[in-house]
């Protein structure tokens, strides 16, 4: 006959936080073992992609207290937040935004002078 098995918590309901696996003990007896979620890759909140050098954690073990800062980021303006792609893009369209206010502040100057000869 088969062993029956109850939850070792109080928390009835199959869930996907309530998943279990059946482990035999070296007593020989059939006991319920609490399976823990699978974590996610960091992603990039801008384009999606997975953001490299940073580990597959669940939120609860990136608190300070369970992982240092240095393994939470990678050394880089916006690094473990947004992607190299993104920061790049983001460096480029900024300084090409300010080259066409220089430009712009050339030209006017040029037609002011245009039109006071």
């Amino acid at each position: 006959m088969v062993q029956r098995l109850t939850y070792r918590r109080r928390h009835c309901y199959a869930t996907k936080s309530n998943r279990t696996r059946i482990v035999k003990t070296p007593g020989g007896k059939l006991v319920y073992q609490y399976v823990k979620k699978a974590a996610g890759f960091p992603t990039c909140p801008v384009s999606g992609a997975r953001l490299n050098g940073l580990p597959l954690r669940r939120p609860m073990e990136l608190s300070n207290k369970r992982l240092s800062k240095k393994n939470k980021t990678v050394h880089r303006a916006y690094g473990g937040h947004l992607s190299h792609s993104v920061v790049r893009e983001r460096i480029i369209r900024a300084f090409l935004i300010e080259e066409q206010k220089i430009v712009k502040k050339v030209l006017k100057l040029q037609k002011a002078k245009a039109s006071a000869k």
